[in-house]
């Protein structure tokens, strides 16, 4: 076989690759591959994006390097051409890091010549929020992406491709959370680097102040000592002209220094109006990162995670209740927890799900289905596991009596229908006899653990 089919050569060691990982990270990860050349050496394959080169040389590099020396032979090199433009078809090559790099001398200074002493810097408040750290910023489908490159830029700050790093989504969703655990990483592994967060309304005050004292050249060269800027909500400085002017400079600076940009922003920046081109080509540079609302599953972890950070215990019915219904914000989720432990405490009332829907809807708005006495009647019967018959004969049984007392009960609490029609409806009653029978249930929910939590599982499967 020629030594330059390419082709081949990488369906050979594909075949290795296959045997080393799941099939989900196979087809995501190295079905997109495609082999170029083979030359000098020198494998060459295209990968669809930065990102994709990143990831791959983070997570895989030495099951290629091995599989690479092992089909081909020991020293081959590995070439990525990078699409950088999908309309066009442009590309950049990038060197694997799987071949040794070139050590170079280091620098000596004469003896007869003083290193030039750097003006000491003063120390900074990060001004981070510690509360925000990624071991409480829970992982789901719609934040996978962000997360996993935020955890990747605050292990090399500034020495991966995503810088800056543009974080977007809309209000509630953890962006602020993400970005102050940056930082915080960044603080713990890199206890010298000058990290700063603040965000854009602050940014934009300091700078109107700083113009006011004559003192914007100082502005200016406090914020380009800055190893990691973090700016929270850019979106701010649209129509601020003379702000965007001051921070496009800032930003060349820092960007040319090697220094990490991280921004957030309600909207990515094609919809940012009122915002320089210069600037949103620059926002453009690294990585695009969009936070998305979190699916239910997503919010039923963050709210479990929550209730369990606080020592408390929710019922499950109650968790997934909420979760389904508050679907626009984590501070939403996080809002309710407290206000029910605030509601239980005061009124010294169970987490339920009467307490639930008191709470949820003054945030949301709960989309109820149509409750019938027929409908309350079917689900009191398959609780009980009577047929609807035995509800309105005249039987005496413990758990006939039982059923049709909540049956009442229920209907008087879910539907407009007066007692008369409940009763005629329900046993063929009068309505003196569900008067009574909506007495005695409430009697025993007051006393009755056990039963209050019957009530409650039958309760949810009328509403559901």
């Amino acid at each position: 076989m020629m030594k330059n089919n390419h082709v081949e050569l990488w369906n050979r060691c594909l075949q290795i690759i296959k045997d080393n990982v799941d099939e989900p990270a196979f087809n995501t990860w190295f079905k997109p591959i495609i082999p170029l050349k083979y030359e000098d050496n020198t494998l060459t394959v295209e990968v669809p994006s930065q990102f994709f080169y990143e990831f791959i040389e983070e997570k895989y590099l030495g099951l290629l390097r091995s599989v690479l020396y092992k089909e081909i032979g020991t020293g081959t090199r590995l070439m990525y051409s990078v699409l950088t433009d999908k309309t066009n078809h442009l590309t950049t090559n990038i060197p694997s890091t799987n071949q040794p790099e070139t050590v170079k001398p280091q620098q000596r200074v004469a003896i007869n010549q003083a290193p030039v002493q750097a003006q000491p810097v003063a120390t900074l408040d990060p001004r981070l929020n510690p509360k925000y750290r990624f071991d409480n910023f829970i992982e789901g489908e719609s934040n996978k992406l962000p997360r996993t490159v935020a955890e990747e830029v605050a292990l090399k700050p500034a020495k991966t491709a995503f810088n800056p790093l543009f974080i977007y989504g809309a209000s509630g969703v953890g962006k602020t959370h993400l970005v102050n655990a940056i930082g915080t990483r960044i603080k713990e592994l890199y206890p010298q680097k000058r990290v700063l967060y603040i965000s854009a309304n602050l940014f934009q005050v300091q700078f109107v102040e700083a113009t006011l004292r004559n003192k914007v050249t100082d502005f200016i060269n406090f914020y380009q000592t800055i190893d990691v800027l973090i700016i929270d909500d850019i979106q701010e400085f649209a129509a601020m002209t003379k702000t965007q002017n001051t921070f496009f400079h800032i930003f060349n600076h820092l960007h040319q220094n090697g220094k990490q940009l991280i921004l957030t922003s309600d909207r990515p920046p094609v919809m940012l109006q009122g915002m320089e081109d210069r600037l949103l080509t620059r926002f453009k540079w690294g990585l695009l990162a969009e936070l998305e609302k979190p699916n239910t599953e997503l919010r039923k972890d963050i709210l479990k995670d929550k209730i369990h950070r606080d020592g408390l215990e929710f019922p499950e019915t109650v968790i997934n209740f909420i979760a389904e219904n508050v679907d626009e914000s984590v501070r939403d989720l996080e809002g309710i927890v407290n206000s029910l432990m605030a509601y239980s405490t005061v009124y010294n009332a169970d987490i339920d799900m009467n307490l639930a829907e008191k709470v949820v809807k003054k945030v949301a708005k709960i989309e109820k289905k149509e409750i019938t006495i027929e409908s309350i009647i079917d689900s009191v019967c398959k609780h009980y596991e009577i047929e609807k018959e035995s509800l309105h004969a005249r039987s005496r049984k413990h758990n006939v009596v039982m059923a049709r007392q909540v049956a009442m009960y229920l209907a008087k609490k879910y539907t407009d229908a007066s007692c008369s029609k409940i009763g005629t409806l329900i046993g063929k009653k009068n309505h003196a006899t569900v008067i009574h029978s909506c007495k005695i249930v409430k009697n025993q929910l007051d006393i009755d653990k056990s039963f209050r939590h019957e009530m409650e599982e039958i309760e949810n499967a009328i509403r559901s």
